[in-house]
């Protein structure tokens, strides 16, 4: 009986799962607090087939502690550690198996050096001017925000015609900068957000990939076909329109790209414009009208159109048609100052109400400049107005189509205003002044949405 009683013990005793527990301590190298949420990647190999055991994640507890149970391994065993963080430096350590009985603890200190890169943050009060970019070498021609903050700057020593420079500044310094082998004029940005730059013969898509600038080519007429119609998209609805400066009428329609099925969903017109630019023809000479009627005979287009394109678009007495299309959330909103209307569509083309505005009335007084821009962060849109030299922005109220409040900008004479974010960005250089034209932010009294 005593020997099936030390039978049995042994049976018992040799099912029991021994194991090892290792408590992880991590702990700051300057102050010596406890670091949570430290992601720990354990690997146990056995160093005689070198053949991975097993593999799992910890994480580091409020009070800075991991651990973790070693079962059914051999003495000897390699145990990895891999330690990573978001501020504190990456950490490896590993250690052999010696007992599988005792309990093993383990510190790990850990340096903070990443919390040297975070850069220090000013807040301004609304209204105040700040720098942004400043140069004794170039002079700001235009710019364009990115998505993430960063800043493209189209930049000159001299003439922008001359030599231009585009640079990525993400606010403290210049990230990257590149030369433009061509005569360029502008910035623009499609439907998808990307930057192009506008030079006299070509245009260059910009591609960045994290600091590095690359560009790609487009032919300028390619461009303004294909591209730039494209005013903005919802879902698979392409929102086009078919604006020609030198006619005063044009078409915004949608195009599906599901079905390629696309119908034009308000025509724009400028009537008092139009039967001016009409009756040119009436005043031409003989040999103006008979090239124009040539003209109309070899494509169809009217000789009055070919006459007012070519003659009554060069007067003082013609002015563009400006009926501005913007996207917020899923609507479209359609600023037909021709007919004194804010059209708003849905996302599927159809108009769903009609308002009547008269915020563009009485420019001389009010300082109207037939220019409407928007934050495309929190989706507001401004009017801008100047009088006397100063820049104001006229915030809209898209329920009602009046300006809500105007806001003075800090400078007179500034040019290339964008807003992103409720900060309103511009190029200026002070009257009668050497200075480069430098770049200026101002915060403007809304909260961020």
């Amino acid at each position: 009986m005593q020997h099936l009683f030390t039978l049995i013990t042994i049976v018992v005793l040799s099912s029991i799962s021994w194991g090892q527990v290792v408590y992880i301590q991590f702990t700051d190298t300057k102050s010596g607090e406890n670091i949570q949420n430290v992601n720990v990647l354990v690997k146990l190999t056995d160093v005689n087939s070198d053949e991975i055991d097993s593999i799992f994640y910890l994480k580091s507890s409020v009070k800075g502690v991991a651990y973790f149970k070693l079962e059914n391994i051999k003495v000897g065993t390699l145990v990895s550690l891999n330690c990573t963080h978001s501020i504190y430096d990456s950490f490896a350590k590993s250690f052999k198996t010696k007992s599988l009985t005792d309990t093993l603890k383990i510190t790990l200190p850990l340096k903070p050096s990443k919390l040297l890169q975070f850069k220090e943050v000013v807040v301004k009060a609304p209204g105040l001017t700040d720098t942004v970019f400043q140069s004794d070498r170039l002079s700001v021609a235009d710019f364009e925000i990115q998505n993430n903050g960063d800043i493209l700057i189209l930049a000159y020593p001299k003439q922008l015609s001359k030599g231009s420079e585009l640079l990525l500044y993400d606010g403290q310094q210049i990230l990257t900068s590149f030369q433009v082998n061509d005569q360029a004029q502008s910035l623009t940005r499609d439907y998808r957000g990307n930057t192009h730059i506008i030079c006299k013969d070509n245009v260059f898509g910009v591609i960045i990939d994290k600091v590095e600038i690359r560009l790609g080519i487009l032919p300028k007429s390619y461009f303004m076909k294909y591209v730039a119609p494209i005013v903005d998209t919802i879902q698979t609805k392409l929102f086009l329109s078919n604006f020609n400066k030198d006619y005063p009428a044009f078409e915004y329609y949608t195009f599906d790209q599901e079905d390629s099925s696309y119908r034009v969903i308000l025509k724009i017109e400028d009537e008092f414009m139009m039967e001016m630019y009409r009756a040119e023809y009436k005043w031409m000479d003989i040999r103006t009208k008979l090239w124009a009627k040539n003209k109309e005979l070899e494509t169809g287009i009217d000789a009055e159109i070919w006459v007012g394109a070519n003659f009554f678009t060069q007067s003082i007495y013609y002015k563009e048609v400006y009926a501005p299309l913007f996207r917020c959330n899923d609507s479209i909103f359609v600023f037909n100052y021709p007919k004194d209307r804010l059209e708003i569509y849905n996302k599927f083309g159809e108009c769903i109400d009609s308002i009547p505005i008269y915020h563009h009335y009485n420019a001389k007084q009010t300082g109207w400049q037939s220019q409407l821009i928007q934050d495309k962060i929190t989706g507001a849109i401004f009017a801008i107005y100047e009088k006397s030299g100063s820049k104001y922005l006229g915030l809209l109220d898209l329920k009602t189509g009046s300006i809500k409040e105007k806001v003075k900008l800090g400078f007179r004479y500034v040019d290339k205003i964008r807003v992103h974010n409720n900060i309103v960005y511009y190029v200026y250089r002070p009257f009668e002044s050497i200075q480069k034209k430098f770049l200026y932010k101002e915060r403007l009294p809304y909260f961020n949405k």
